[in-house]
């Protein structure tokens, strides 16, 4: 029988990214002229890739951005955040603990991110958390991404999961929209980058630490999902 599969989002889910991709953006909109973002802004930034969030920044100070000028902006932006990973970034407390409890019940484990491949997949393997996931689907893996379903359908496929069986943990409107628009039950965690709270988003369970996500939670949603469909 297929395993219960457990889909995570990375920036504000899996890694507090928040440090680096500061860093990063304000390296690369320095060469424009643009004054520096802070933490405060950096919820309405992140969740679509770095180019819209050199997007966002720009129409955050009110500036207009050519898709001329953005290209070496995120070429900038790249080579940066790439020469200091992981720089500051770090495992959210009890993640790795709470991956562990997971294995160990014979989940499967996924990501699926709007990062980039090039960045998201060298992410998990500088933090040594790259050998628990069966797959890790990018914003750029497929012709869509979060929030559309097939983000979600194309990464349970890949992972050799069931839709029937499969849980979406994150921190953001994309990664539970994501999993409502697929029909999977999702779990929200508070720590994260959304500008909104998560209570808000309408995730199916909400969560303010790793230590509440087990194999009991996951089994719960998967029966409750299927009981009702």
């Amino acid at each position: 029988m297929t395993s219960p599969l457990v889909i995570f989002d990375l920036d504000g889910t899996l890694v507090d990214t928040a440090p680096d991709l500061i860093d990063s953006l304000n390296y690369a909109i320095a060469a424009a002229g643009l004054a520096p973002t802070t933490y405060a802004d950096l919820k309405h930034l992140v969740g679509h890739g770095a180019r819209v969030m050199i997007k966002r920044a720009f129409a955050l100070r009110e500036k207009p951005l050519s898709d001329e000028e953005l290209e070496p902006l995120y070429e900038r932006f790249l080579a940066h955040y790439l020469e200091q990973m992981p720089g500051q970034s770090v495992p959210y407390p009890g993640i790795v603990a709470a991956l562990d409890r997971l294995k160990a019940a014979g989940f499967t484990l996924a990501v699926c991110t709007n990062k980039t491949t090039a960045l998201a997949i060298p992410l998990l393997e500088k933090l040594g958390l790259s050998h628990y996931f069966a797959a890790t689907t990018c914003g750029d893996t497929f012709e869509w991404r979060k929030p559309d379903a097939r983000h979600i359908t194309g990464t349970i496929e890949k992972a050799g999961g069931d839709l029937a069986k499969s849980v979406m943990v994150g921190d953001s409107f994309n990664d539970i929209a994501s999993a409502k628009n697929a029909n999977i039950p999702s779990v929200g965690v508070t720590f994260g980058y959304t500008d909104v709270p998560m209570a808000e988003l309408g995730p199916d369970v909400v969560i303010d630490s790793y230590d509440e996500l087990d194999a009991a939670l996951i089994e719960r949603l998967i029966a409750k999902r299927v009981a009702a469909a």
